[in-house]
């Protein structure tokens, strides 16, 4: 896929094997309403089996939000059933997000809140600008972090700190964030961009299908005891034996150059 295609709420750029998605709601902050949802779900979807594709960065339109989390203008209309519906969307589509095949970054270009920092910490790596203000602060909000913050928050920064955050609706700055382990990267406004598309290059420079089972046993493994762990590095591991691209590694190694993968 080359190019890329525009759904109006959300956006996707494509060029050299890297995918660019953006949330593109920038008067509500990039909130996410339910056709915002369903837009994010056809592109991850046609993400999940695009093999041209290494990298995906998913970002916020201007320079105000990443996302601000759900459209509580639109929720404030909704039955409890459409409630229901929509938080059942966001918590797959994340999760969806979350076992693409390929490495994921978040480029945190502004606020990252509620289910906007949900959808960061469904990603790989994230980066943010000096600027960038998260925090998980449904509670405030008379509800709870739905769309999988109560556990991927504990898991990333231990249970007490994401208890300490998600309960007292705490809002943070992007330092205390890289201080928590939350972000991977703080940056100057301007060159969020550019430091997500290093990080990306620097991944696609490496054999994609190996990247692909490298992020699969560390996704599958990191829930399980070491013993199940692993066995799933082990299937991992086998699934690269016979690949093409491990050969070329060797034949490049002997001639003195670099690898050409192909991903195959």
């Amino acid at each position: 896929m080359q190019g890329g295609i525009n759904l109006e709420k959300v956006i996707l750029k494509v060029e050299s094997h890297l995918a660019v998605v953006t949330i593109n709601r920038p008067d509500q902050l990039n909130c996410f309403d339910y056709e915002t949802l369903l837009q994010l779900e056809e592109v991850v979807d046609g993400l999940k089996h695009d093999k041209d594709i290494r990298v995906v960065i998913i970002t916020g339109a201007g320079e105000k939000a990443f996302s601000a989390g759900a459209d509580l203008r639109e929720r404030r209309t909704l039955s409890e059933k459409e409630v229901h519906r929509n938080v059942n969307m966001i918590r797959s589509v994340f999760t969806k997000i979350e076992e693409l095949p390929q490495p994921t970054i978040a480029a945190v270009n502004g606020y990252a809140l509620g289910g906007g920092l949900e959808l960061a910490l469904v990603c790989d790596f994230r980066i943010a600008v000096k600027e960038a203000t998260m925090g998980l602060t449904e509670v405030s909000w008379g509800i709870i972090p739905g769309a999988g913050g109560t556990q991927r928050l504990s898991r990333l920064i231990g249970t007490s700190k994401a208890k300490e955050l998600i309960l007292t609706a705490r809002k943070i700055g992007a330092s205390t964030a890289f201080e928590l382990g939350l972000i991977n990267k703080v940056v100057e406004k301007g060159k969020l961009l550019d430091s997500s598309k290093e990080l990306a290059a620097e991944i696609m420079k490496n054999a994609p299908l190996a990247v692909t089972q490298a992020k699969f046993a560390v996704n599958y493994g990191s829930n399980v005891d070491v013993k199940t762990g692993l066995a799933i590095e082990a299937k991992a591991y086998e699934v690269i034996i016979p690949t093409k691209d491990r050969i070329e590694a060797l034949t490049a190694f002997k001639e003195k150059r670099s690898p050409n993968f192909k991903g195959e």
